[in-house]
């Protein structure tokens, strides 16, 4: 057997896999329910719905992606996720009705336009959750307007350099007041054994040059998995001031001090 020949074999099983796999149920005279074997983080089969229009068919989420996303913790109502939605949702063409994502099709589209809106489906859902540089900008974002919405007072991105001679980047600064001595706050969306060393080292790096009194602070992402204890007591053990997300309100008074 030649290798197109395979090839061809391959794809003509995928394409028996795919209607195997793709059920359709009538909910009542208007909508009919598509369940396709794809599946969601939840590994849930990811479900469309299409009824007829003037001009074709309607296919739409109905809302499940946006609303499992916020229901999760991620917020899309900020101007940033709004932009990166709308990219993402542009390039396959789907349009955002409300919460809901939605595909027009006519009889001979029905087939690349459900693919469409499936693929939209998964890209959405990967765009807040699995793609890394996105979600540390998205975290350090919700960062940024708990300190404003606070009124935490802070120098955003500083720099300082080390003993090493090596210059350090750090989220924010907060200037020394009456009460509380100059702090370092770094908001940490993947709170592992990697990051927090890569926060030891730079904080230990650049302590030695600042106030004897310095403090810093981790901002630690736990809205998705717990904080391991490991990683808490690293950063304890160096003098960092370990703060979870979800309990951040405890440390709003020694920050905006």
């Amino acid at each position: 057997m030649t290798m197109v020949a395979d090839i061809e074999r391959l794809v003509d099983s995928y394409r028996v896999w795919l209607k195997q796999k793709t059920s359709i149920r009538e909910i009542d005279s208007t909508w009919v329910e598509i369940t396709t074997p794809y599946t969601d983080r939840h590994n849930d089969a990811l479900q469309i719905f299409a009824k007829q229009s003037n001009d074709g068919y309607l296919l739409t989420d109905d809302s499940q992606i946006i609303n499992d996303l916020e229901a999760s913790g991620c917020n899309l109502n900020s101007v940033k996720r709004r932009d990166l939605l709308r990219v993402t949702l542009n390039g396959f063409g789907v349009k955002l009705n409300q919460s809901a994502l939605e595909v027009k099709a006519t009889a001979d589209t029905f087939p690349s336009r459900k693919h469409d809106l499936v693929q939209a489906m998964l890209a959405v859902n990967d765009l807040f959750y699995l793609a890394q540089p996105i979600v540390e900008s998205l975290f350090l974002e919700d960062v940024t307007a708990w300190l404003d919405t606070a009124e935490i007072r802070y120098i955003p991105n500083v720099k300082f350099t080390g003993i090493s001679g090596y210059d350090h980047r750090f989220h924010f600064g907060i200037p020394k007041s009456k009460r509380e001595p100059e702090r370092i706050v770094e908001a940490i969306s993947r709170p592992t054994k990697e990051s927090a060393a890569d926060f030891i080292f730079r904080w230990n790096d650049t302590r030695e040059v600042r106030s004897a009194d310095a403090q810093a602070y981790a901002i630690l992402n736990d809205r998705e998995h717990l904080v391991s204890s490991a990683v808490i007591d690293a950063l304890g053990n160096y003098g960092i001031k370990p703060v979870p997300w979800t309990t951040r309100f405890e440390a709003e008074a020694k920050l905006a001090a």
